[in-house]
């Protein structure tokens, strides 16, 4: 297997097609620091050189694990790093003890890529700038990013980071998948022109791609991922059955083409020029290899086209991510605060 390799962003530095995402090492995943350990060396072994990881996975357990596995090979590694929300947002107080939190765990000196983890309402962006700012003057990262901002917020940090002479977002990671398109419509167009990488996670939406999860088939919605969130794989609610009708549709085309589906699935969001590279987030050895084994299928316009037919370009079958409300979904966007209204 070759591993293509392609810059971030305009930093200047370049990363594999796929990164490792650690998600699953630790309490929540994998408890065996030994096995997700061989993991991260296998991945390396592949070609892979950027490992995603964040304080909020398995509560600082994963970072703890990724740090001890990559003693003596730091400079093979790129870390982007995401710093955890419901702990402080994007604070600089937050961010600034974040970072350091992070470095001791990942036992380094630097983090290459440093996300924000979700937009803060209650931050103002120049604050976020400022802090991140000051932690790659501090040569603590390299570069920052942020993580799932709409297309307007990326725009409207672009511009404050120009007008105040701070340095900008350098990339945007945002999930994507075959099921959840939407990101397509003005996220990907934005990180385009302002020069963004792009670095998607989930690209087998939630699990739903695995070929676990089929038309009609009963899901245990108390184990697994179903358990986190067991909407996701009711079959029962209306709207849910263009979901697995569409998964059908693409067990299909991926028997066409020759691959499995979560091969087929982990190749899409590589196909599109904006991005750069995919988050792929294996448990096990098993999961790993299988993934790896498709980082070489590329979609030709055929397939491409063929998708589009399954899941309009831009379409969501899905919400791909709880803690982004849907747009309007929150009260305050359409009313004045409880307190304006009260004196009105």
């Amino acid at each position: 297997m070759t591993m293509n390799y392609r810059t971030l962003g305009g930093t200047g530095i370049e990363v594999s097609a796929y990164c490792l995402g650690t998600m699953m090492f630790g309490a929540v995943g994998n408890p065996d620091h030994d096995e997700c350990g061989r993991i991260i060396h296998a991945a390396l072994g592949h070609g892979i050189n950027f490992v995603d990881t964040a304080d909020m996975y398995s509560a600082g357990e994963c970072e703890e694990i990724v740090g001890k596995a990559l003693k003596g090979r730091r400079e093979e590694v790129h870390f982007p790093m995401g710093e955890g929300p419901g702990r402080g947002g994007n604070s600089r107080r937050w961010i600034i003890y974040a970072a350091e939190q992070s470095l001791r765990r990942l036992q380094t000196d630097w983090i290459d890529l440093y996300q924000v983890h979700r937009p803060d309402p209650a931050t103002d962006i120049e604050e976020t700038l400022w802090a991140l700012t000051d932690l790659v003057r501090a040569g603590k990262i390299r570069a920052f990013g942020c993580s799932t901002f709409p297309a307007d917020e990326l725009v409207d940090a672009y511009h404050v980071a120009s007008r105040r002479g701070l340095m900008r977002f350098r990339t945007e990671q945002p999930p994507y998948s075959v099921l959840a398109r939407g990101i397509e419509a003005a996220v990907l167009p934005a990180c385009q022109r302002l020069g963004m990488g792009v670095l998607t996670w989930s690209p087998l939406a939630w699990g739903l791609l695995t070929g676990k999860y089929r038309k009609g088939q009963p899901v245990d919605l108390t184990a697994g991922r179903p358990a986190l969130n067991p909407s996701r794989f009711d079959q029962s609610p209306p709207g849910a059955a263009a979901k697995f009708e569409a998964i059908e549709e693409l067990v299909t085309l991926a028997s066409e083409v020759g691959c499995s589906l979560p091969q087929l699935a982990v190749a899409f969001p590589a196909a599109h020029p904006a991005v750069t590279s995919v988050i792929i987030g294996p448990r096990t050895m098993r999961q790993l290899d299988d993934l790896l084994d498709g980082a070489a299928l590329a979609l030709d316009d055929a397939v491409l086209d063929r998708i589009d037919e399954i899941v309009p370009p831009g379409a969501n079958l899905y919400n791909p991510d709880v803690r982004t409300p849907p747009p309007l979904a929150d009260a305050a966007l359409r009313r004045r605060p409880p307190a304006q209204r009260a004196a009105a």
